[in-house]
């Protein structure tokens, strides 16, 4: 199937009405084509709240840090909350954390401990942050499988203005965790101060043309305590356009229904499945811990199992693991022995 046109991607990002619903139909039936009535479950643990960049949407960001209540999870805390990951049926393992190497040694001494734990049979993604080339190429040695590096813009002067870092360097990032046989998630946010539509489209085309395997749509959330706290909330609409056209664009990625939509609205995340998403995230961070990782303040909503399967199941849909697991890459070769890793069809 051809990518969609910039022109077609732009109508579809402002549809609404019967337009919209039959961009949702035409996104559903995509989905359904390459992966089934399915919805993959993946489990979180925010390993820790600090972080070196400075994005002016995050609370959590580099000026904040002083003020906040920082913590570090240890390699036995990651590992006890990937043992109930495990309880709960997920074989999908996300570390997420702010951008800092001071959590780096737990999360390697962590990694091969909860691929024992799990038998080999586990999908271990990462969303840390920019590093270098050789510290991914550890991480991956050491069994992580996936990664997920948000572009959030594609547009250079507005990434450099909101993240204070460059694009460049992001894509950087991106093109060597590809290289080095990583499955890889980008994503964007939408609605982000600044932003124009076109800019979207810059957004859905650039994740064409990476060969990432995952891509997310974020509505833009304004926060406490950031220099955007005053800004507009983002609108759903066009988030979930913009992943209705992902999918159209692209339809063999895994696409999440993230937690801001429902942050932003009522029953999103649950329209983020009408919209075309195919991937969900359970949050398994300790309550004391949850509370201090702000990604959006302290008032965020937290995605639970039973929250997950509710809404799955009035979408008839049902949940499935990890579609990586019977792939090359997760049988885990270690960089060097085996080459580059193939990409998922």
């Amino acid at each position: 199937m051809a990518m969609l046109t910039r022109s077609e991607i732009r109508t579809h990002l402002t549809a609404r009405g019967p337009d919209q619903e039959e961009l949702f139909a035409e996104a559903r039936r995509l989905r359904e084509e390459h992966f089934g009535p399915t919805v993959i479950l993946r489990g979180v643990i925010e390993v820790t709240n600090v972080c070196r960049v400075n994005c002016d949407y995050c609370p959590m960001r580099r000026d904040n840090t002083r003020d906040n209540d920082r913590y570090f999870m240890s390699s036995d805390d990651i590992l006890e909350r990937a043992g109930e990951i495990q309880e709960a049926g997920i074989d999908i393992i996300l570390l997420q954390g702010g951008e800092t190497p001071h959590n780096l040694a737990a999360i390697e001494d962590a990694i091969p401990r909860i691929r024992e734990l799990f038998g080999g049979r586990v999908e271990i993604l990462l969303n840390l942050g920019n590093m270098r080339r050789g510290r991914y190429e550890r991480l991956r040695n050491l069994g992580a499988t996936s990664y997920i590096l948000k572009h959030e813009t594609s547009d250079p002067r507005l990434h450099e203005t909101m993240r204070h870092e460059s694009l460049d360097e992001r894509l950087r990032c991106i093109r060597d965790l590809l290289d080095l046989g990583y499955r890889v998630g980008t994503g964007l946010i939408s609605s982000l101060p600044g932003q124009t539509l076109d800019s979207i489209v810059d957004d859905i085309e650039l994740a064409g043309t990476l060969g990432v395997h995952m891509c997310s749509v974020s509505p833009f959330v304004p926060a406490h305590n950031t220099p955007l706290q005053l800004a507009p909330v983002g609108s759903n609409e066009l988030a979930l356009n913009a992943l209705a056209a992902l999918r159209l664009h692209r339809p063999e990625l895994l696409i999440p229904s993230v937690s801001a939509l429902e942050k932003t609205s009522s029953g999103g995340q649950a329209r983020g499945l009408v919209a075309g998403a195919n991937v969900m995230t359970v949050n398994f961070t300790g309550e004391t811990d949850r509370q201090r990782y702000l990604i959006y303040g302290k008032d965020r909503f937290v995605v639970n199992k039973q929250h997950v399967e509710e809404l799955v199941r009035a979408s008839g849909l049902r949940t499935r693991g990890s579609v990586f697991l019977d792939s090359d890459v997760a049988t885990h070769a270690p960089v060097g022995t085996s080459g580059r890793l193939g990409s998922v069809s």
